[in-house]
């Protein structure tokens, strides 16, 4: 059974996407002549300043083009649904957002971003732009903790990508910039859940099968299988298994400060994630763990699947100082 898209053609989704969100915000975007897929934020590079440029297939907005504008990402580069963006928008951003100083690639960890992206700093090095990278790694489900290199990046990289942001926006050199998103990496654990697939607009077909009374926890934000299929649970039960992996892996004493996230897969309201946010302060007021700040909503999304994630960035000094900066992007502003 096909499913329903407000879309003209699938072929065309992605650039018509574009076109709309440059028409919506006009003063934080523009995209690179002749390049539309390198989007640059109007108010973010400047001189002196290290380049942060995100990227990866479309289909999660508001990541990535929503964190892109002054004090966070400086660009973005854009990939068809699900897939890696080339390397050609990838070095149009570099070069859009470089001030001198370096530019710091950062997206998921998966392995045409990598290839894409790695060719990109390449073929840079060869116009004298250095370009560094930090994978985000925060999907906790996706790997054993002694193998974290092999963790996917999913809603993590909202907290991840602020952090950077904030460390380019403060003008840190790039080594710095490099370490901080490294750190705020290391400290951000990400777990969800799946109740239904999404549908990509070129084949308007489910992207896997699951029962109607199933959930899959661990799913990947394209479809990947998730760690364990089973009878769809109530919310407080969801959220608890949760809870359960991400305070495990963090081990966070009492007192200790977080930045929680409640993240939509895409068709998730927010009444039901805000069910989540209840029962996700009474577990971490058990721990005697405080939260500084919080996020509800979407974030990181897969389309329209049904489904949540939950986000926990273990704070330190420095970390909530990134976290707090001020930034004003299209669609995210502290």
């Amino acid at each position: 059974m096909k499913t329903k898209k407000l879309i003209n053609s699938g072929a065309d989704a992605v650039d018509e996407m574009l076109e709309g969100i440059l028409a919506a915000y006009p003063e934080h975007l523009y995209a690179v002549d002749d390049v539309p897929r390198a989007i640059i934020a109007r108010n973010g590079p400047r001189q002196g300043k290290v380049g942060l440029v995100i990227g990866g297939g479309s289909g999660h907005e508001p990541t990535f083009l929503g964190f892109v504008g002054k004090g966070l990402a400086d660009a973005a580069a854009v990939g068809n649904v699900f897939a890696s963006p080339p390397p050609d928008p990838i070095i149009a951003c570099a070069k859009a957002a470089d001030g001198g100083s370096g530019v710091l690639f950062m997206y998921g960890n998966y392995a045409g971003d990598v290839m894409n992206f790695d060719m990109a700093a390449e073929m840079l090095a060869l116009d004298d732009i250095e370009a560094r990278t930090v994978l985000t790694t925060d999907d906790i489900a996706s790997a054993p903790a002694d193998q974290i290199e092999k963790r996917r990046g999913v809603a993590g990289k909202v907290f991840i990508f602020k952090a950077a942001g904030a460390a380019c926006d403060l003008m840190y050199p790039l080594d710095e910039v490099e370490r901080a998103a490294r750190h705020a990496n290391a400290r951000t654990y990400t777990m969800g859940v799946a109740l239904s697939p999404c549908s990509l607009p070129q084949t308007l077909r489910p992207n896997f099968t699951i029962g109607e009374e199933e959930m899959e926890i661990g799913m990947g934000i394209h479809g990947e299988p998730g760690v364990a299929r089973g009878p769809l649970q109530s919310a407080d039960a969801v959220t608890d298994e949760l809870m359960d992996g991400i305070l495990r892996e963090m081990k966070a004493p009492a007192g200790d400060r977080l930045a929680v996230l409640v993240n939509s897969l895409g068709s998730t309201p927010l009444m039901e994630l805000y069910i989540m946010m209840r029962r996700v302060k009474s577990r971490l007021d058990d721990a005697g763990l405080l939260i500084h700040t919080s996020l509800v909503g979407n974030y990181c999304t897969s389309l329209e699947m049904a489904g949540a994630s939950i986000t926990i960035m273990h704070l330190d000094d420095e970390l909530q100082r990134l976290i707090d900066h001020p930034c004003d992007c299209a669609m995210f502003r502290r």
